[in-house]
């Protein structure tokens, strides 16, 4: 499922940093921890390489 906002795909990528081991849980806020905690990952590197060139800034709504 790719990003759906800049915001989304950024969280995505900081959760599957600590999912890798390269940066420590406990330095995860807000989305990013939850998505941790929820998705696999696989589904975090499907979603951390969306290309940001046409996702807006934030999801609408």
């Amino acid at each position: 499922m790719p990003a759906k906002s800049k915001a989304q795909q950024k969280a995505a990528g900081a959760a599957l940093s600590a999912k890798r081991g390269d940066t420590k849980k406990s330095e995860l806020k807000g989305a990013s921890k939850g998505m941790y905690e929820s998705m696999s990952k696989s589904e975090l590197e499907e979603m951390a390489e969306t290309k940001r060139k046409n996702l807006p800034n934030k999801k609408k709504g």
